[in-house]
């Protein structure tokens, strides 16, 4: 099952980089822009329910698809490029392991313990 997972992350990766390309920006906005979602695990400052909380916002996939359709809506090319960020690091990091965090701490996710 996890490889079927890695399989469809990395699918959903490539439409990120896709979509991606529809826009007008330089490809290294891209490359600079894709950890940023990491700057969530800030949130662990402050204890694993509001590090889970900020961590699980800025990597949910509705967030981000929603991001982008109101981007595309609003004809907003940030907007747009919020979501495809969001959307493709969340793929990237299903395909390492990482999934949307409990409130028990960092290593425990949707996919399984990080680490396992």
């Amino acid at each position: 099952m996890k490889t079927i997972i890695k399989l469809e992350e990395t699918a959903l990766f490539f439409l990120g980089i896709y979509l991606f390309s529809l826009l007008n920006f330089e490809w290294w906005w891209f490359l600079v822009l894709i950890l940023a979602p990491d700057l969530s695990m800030l949130g662990y400052l402050f204890g694993n329910k509001s590090g889970a909380f900020f961590y699980n916002v800025f990597h949910h996939k509705g967030i981000a698809v929603s991001l982008y359709i109101l981007g595309s809506y609003l004809n907003n090319e940030l907007l747009q490029l919020a979501g495809i960020i969001l959307f493709s690091h969340s793929a990237m990091d299903r395909i390492f392991g990482y999934g949307l965090k409990y409130e028990k701490g960092f290593k425990y996710t949707h996919l399984g313990e990080v680490g396992k």
